[in-house]
């Protein structure tokens, strides 16, 4: 199982969601700790300037940057829709 932290620049995007997107989330990220390459969750890697982080979906519009920092830890780094975290 994973060991997730949580970036200061994901708390606080994380508060702004709407609440039913904050709900989704929850749901998802309990997928994501038992397999983060779940399709489910379209987990993907990014590129260019961000190409050290990878992302999943919440639902259509939004995403989960994330971070594997090494052994079973992941750093969430962002959370919004697709034009905000990318």
């Amino acid at each position: 199982m994973l060991e997730i932290d949580a970036g200061s620049l994901f708390r606080r995007h994380f508060k702004k969601l709407p609440a039913e997107i904050q709900k989704k989330m929850i749901v998802r990220e309990k997928l994501f700790i038992n397999n983060p390459f779940d399709p489910r969750l379209g987990t993907h890697k990014l590129h260019g300037e961000r190409k050290n982080e990878w992302a999943y979906w919440i639902d259509y519009s939004y995403r989960v940057t994330f971070m594997f920092l090494g052994g079973n830890c992941v750093l969430y780094t962002d959370v919004g829709t697709h034009d905000q975290v990318y």
